[in-house]
């Protein structure tokens, strides 16, 4: 799994030409990259190029939708269904797809495939444990710049230790905090946790 950002981007960015501290800055890169990906609970560039991601279902009511994991969706590769635990995957095909069909369709808005008929008209996918499988890429060919700035100054967050003057200024207001609210709040400045937001999944 790639850094979010380089060395060399971040001292571009930052303005630093000095090499003294570059062996810990690139251990804060690759921290903080991982921490941006929890954060946000996106992978951002990891299955943006082939083979992508494949993801499994199992459904256990009726419904004519599959939620894809990680987004934006770029493209969808396959998509397959089963009748059974024994049964074989039959690929179903798009207007999109080569042979041309009409079994599913995909939600942009949502990053959903809809189970589809020739009329348009909605399906249920079937039932049962990895009943319905997709294979696709997602996430950004490049790492979006205003999000490279986010990363970048959350390595000097806390390559500078702001992180401790900021939990010392705060430790008032964070006391007693539930540990559900600590996990999912991990300090960033606000101009950092707007830019986060932004490419936060739930």
């Amino acid at each position: 799994m790639a850094d979010l950002i380089t060395l060399d981007t971040y001292k571009l960015l930052e303005g630093i030409n000095s090499t003294q501290f570059d062996e810990k800055l690139e251990t804060l890169i690759t921290s903080v990259s991982q921490l941006v990906r929890t954060y946000c609970n996106s992978q951002f560039d990891t299955y943006a190029t082939a083979p992508g991601y494949t993801q499994e279902f199992d459904i256990q009511w009726d419904t004519y939708t599959v939620q894809l994991k990680y987004s934006p969706v770029i493209s969808i590769t396959n998509v397959y269904e089963r009748s059974g635990q024994s049964s074989p995957y039959t690929e179903l095909f798009s207007t999109n797809s080569s042979p041309v069909g009409y079994d599913w369709y995909l939600d942009t808005i949502s990053d959903s495939v809809f189970r589809t008929q020739e009329t348009g008209a909605y399906r249920s996918w079937p039932r049962g444990v990895g009943s319905v499988k997709v294979t696709y890429l997602a996430g950004y060919a490049s790492i979006p710049d205003d999000l490279k700035l986010a990363v970048a100054d959350t390595v000097t967050y806390y390559h500078k230790d702001e992180w401790k003057e900021r939990q010392s200024i705060g430790s008032a207001t964070r006391e007693g905090a539930g540990a559900s609210a600590i996990r999912n709040d991990p300090g960033f400045p606000d101009h950092i946790r707007r830019v986060l937001d932004m490419y936060r999944v739930s």
